[in-house]
């Protein structure tokens, strides 16, 4: 199902968990997800596209804000949290504290661009990461499996983010 795996000896494995960290402006956010949950979500996010990409965005992000309600896509995460950007280090140190916690799983980390040099430096400052394969966001084939589960982080965080300017507006 993943174009991800983790090279071990004897062969290779597949991914146990997948996890997403994304910004957008002032918010930083993460998923993380089971191998298990991941056809089953796939269908419920086939209406997502990229933020940046979208032409009428109000429109979308209230179409988007529907689908996550009716089909339920937060229920299928194991885990997630958005704060605002400043906090990325809680956010950080979550993801870290599960990978350390699941160190007899294989673990795939997709990070934003902007984020990637300091959640790796963070990561790599423990031990035993060799379970963990990471890579920029930037670097996930359009529309793989592992791009589509990032869509769902990133559009979390755009609905959040317009959210909160209409509050403040």
């Amino acid at each position: 199902m993943s174009m991800y795996n983790i090279k071990e000896q004897g062969g290779r494995r597949p991914i146990d968990y997948f996890i997403f960290i994304d910004y957008s402006e002032f918010l930083v956010g993460y998923i993380i997800v089971e191998k298990e949950k991941i056809a089953e979500l796939i269908r419920r996010i086939s209406k997502l596209h990229h933020y940046k990409d979208i032409k009428n965005k109000k429109a979308y992000i209230q179409s988007v804000k529907k689908v996550f309600e009716k089909n339920a896509i937060m229920d299928f995460v194991l885990r997630h949290k958005i704060v605002d950007m400043r906090n990325n280090l809680i956010v950080f140190s979550d993801v870290i504290d599960f990978v350390s916690r699941n160190k007899h799983c294989l673990i795939f980390a997709s990070i934003d661009n902007n984020q990637f040099i300091a959640f790796t430096k963070l990561l790599m400052a423990g031990e035993h990461t060799s379970h963990v394969k990471v890579i920029k966001e930037s670097d996930l084939k359009k529309g793989s499996v592992e791009y589509r589960l990032s869509l769902i982080i990133d559009t979390k965080l755009n609905i959040e983010r317009v959210s909160k300017q209409t509050r403040q507006a």
